[in-house]
């Protein structure tokens, strides 16, 4: 058996507002591993958490993507993901609805385009796997040689 990951730690310390600030208090300074972000629940100051969600979910599929097409020598100069999520009216305004449309440049056939997204969805993106089920997730693409 394969040695398991060991487990994501990520830490959020928060950041009191300063005396002359007039945000919220909602700014955390992130880090995970040796990376650091800060995320604000106003969006203000850096992402918001949904704006992170967002971003993780584009992120991991977008990843997947370019790696299965690069894996299969295909020429592509560009990839591009736009999310576009639909929230619930009241809390917690989980999103109901995301759409991912993905545009590519170069020569890559759409099939494989088609595949790559596929084999994201439903084997490889983590992110995605981790979300509820329930959501409408739709993906389109296209191709610009």
């Amino acid at each position: 058996m394969a040695d398991a990951k060991p487990p994501l730690v990520a830490e959020l310390v928060w950041s009191p507002p300063q005396a002359e600030s007039r945000g919220d208090g909602l700014r955390f300074d992130a880090t995970s591993g040796a990376n650091t972000a800060v995320v604000d629940g106003d969006g203000k100051a850096g992402l918001s958490p949904m704006q992170y969600a967002a971003v993780g979910l584009a992120g991991c599929m977008a990843a997947d993507v370019v790696d299965i097409i690069r894996k299969g020598r295909h020429p592509m100069s560009a990839l591009r993901v736009t999310f576009t999520g639909q929230r619930a009216e009241s809390p917690p305004r989980r999103f109901l609805r995301i759409s991912l449309q993905f545009r590519i440049e170069g020569a890559v056939p759409p099939d494989v385009v088609d595949r790559a997204i596929t084999l994201s969805r439903e084997k490889y993106c983590s992110v995605w796997h981790s979300l509820r089920q329930d959501i409408e997730l739709t993906t389109t693409f296209d191709v610009q040689p």
